[in-house]
């Protein structure tokens, strides 16, 4: 079983597979993809593991004034994924779009050195989300564009395996350089800008642009960056088209409803830092054990939804998540607590994140693969801004019990309701 909405004939189908390779291969550019990724996440991860105590404990913020500035650092990607997946279509280079992405927010990690104050922070925090709004639709456009429908989970899987590697690495790093530089958070925020540079370089030198030249029997077909020749610009309303699959609109639908209730990493680990008491030394360390899990499982799990159907795996993490909610609520504070809430979100990042892109392969026509991931995409990052707003404002009123036991009931609910709005659009094999 699968979410799909077959775009194109099986023959089709066939005949892309075999000019993209066959097999078990990944195709290189995901290798490279995942390269930059990798780096790029180490830089970023650095940053978001130390943010969330450098705003509540060093600069004093509330949990609402945290959690506007956190729905910020999310929500500004989504208002400008649909602005990169269109214009990576439109121009027909999606490495150029993703390099303009990756470009802005190496520039921005240098600022967080500068600004202290509510709005200089947002306004740094918005500019670097807004380059990851920028690059994600088109950099997901060019995996999607050089895999084979049916190795679309495992294609994304390798990816975001190594993208999670640099999500272990980054608050590994910030861990020990706190622990070694007198001036940690200024000293965190520095190396983070430089290892950025680093991942734009190797975007730049290694992923493949436009070809100089197309043989006829190629006319028009993506080439391994999912560029594509011979063909007009993507006008407008054709991206909006799109709108008008009814399988899109309702793995759209379920994302953003599904989103609404999903708490933020920062609050998570906030959370379990103040259930299983552990020292703010050691909070940049949280984030490790979600990357841990995500490694592990991000390529059998995407193999896995292959196999039984996206839709099955994609509710199924969420159902982790749920237990996560319910440990944080419930559990006793033991030992035990921080291994077991860290595995059930990794397994709900590994479970989702590379499932749900992977879902929309059969949905959208190639020569809007950018759009139509970008669509998916901010539908889910909007309802997530929401979220964290919603449960900073909690927070800060009824105090962070209630605040999540609130998202679990929500979450309870809307997965429900996911399960069978998504039934409908599934094709069984």
């Amino acid at each position: 079983m699968y979410l799909t909405d077959r775009s194109a004939p099986a023959r089709a189908d066939s005949e892309q597979g075999r000019r993209r390779g066959a097999g078990h291969r990944v195709a290189p550019v995901v290798l490279v993809l995942g390269s930059v990724s990798l780096i790029t996440d180490i830089s970023s991860e650095m940053v978001t593991a130390v943010l969330p105590l450098y705003l509540v404990t060093t600069l004093g913020f509330t949990p609402l004034v945290f959690g506007t500035l956190d729905g910020v650092y999310n929500g500004a990607a989504a208002l400008v994924q649909l602005t990169g997946g269109h214009l990576a279509d439109r121009v027909r280079n999606h490495k150029l779009m993703a390099g303009i992405g990756y470009g802005l927010s190496a520039l921005c990690k240098p600022l967080l050195l500068l600004v202290s104050s509510v709005g200089a922070l947002g306004t740094v925090l918005a500019l670097d989300r807004t380059g990851k709004g920028l690059r994600t639709a088109p950099r997901d456009a060019m995996i999607s564009l050089s895999t084979p429908s049916e190795k679309q989970g495992r294609a994304f899987g390798v990816h975001r395996a190594m993208d999670t590697t640099g999500a272990m690495l980054g608050p590994l790093a910030a861990f020990f350089i706190l622990r070694a530089a007198a001036d940690g958070y200024d000293a965190v925020f520095g190396v983070s800008a430089c290892v950025a540079v680093l991942g734009v370089l190797v975007l730049v030198l290694f992923v493949p642009g436009k070809r100089g030249g197309a043989r006829p029997d190629d006319a028009g077909a993506p080439d391994d960056a999912g560029v594509v020749d011979g063909r007009p610009p993507v006008r407008v309303r054709e991206a909006l088209a799109l709108l008008k699959l009814p399988r899109l609109r309702a793995l759209a639908g379920c994302a953003a409803l599904l989103g609404l209730t999903t708490v933020s990493d920062a609050f998570v680990y906030l959370l379990l830092q103040r259930r299983a008491d552990i020292g703010d030394a050691w909070f940049p360390l949280l984030p490790l054990g979600t990357a841990a899990v995500f490694l592990l499982l991000a390529v059998p799990l995407g193999a896995l939804a292959d196999r039984i159907g996206r839709r099955t795996v994609f509710l199924a993490g969420h159902v982790s998540l749920l237990t996560g909610y319910a440990l944080l609520l419930w559990a006793p504070a033991t030992p035990a607590l921080p291994f077991l809430v860290l595995a059930l979100h990794g397994v709900f990042y590994a479970a989702t994140d590379g499932v749900l892109p992977a879902a929309l392969a059969d949905i959208v026509p190639e020569q809007l693969r950018a759009t139509g991931l970008a669509l998916v995409g901010t539908s889910q990052a909007l309802a997530r801004f929401c979220c964290s707003l919603a449960f900073g404002a909690a927070w800060t009123v009824w105090g962070d019990g209630p605040a999540l036991a609130g998202s679990a009931i929500g979450l309870l609910c809307c997965a429900a309701v996911a399960g069978s709005v998504l039934r409908p659009t599934v094709e069984t094999r």
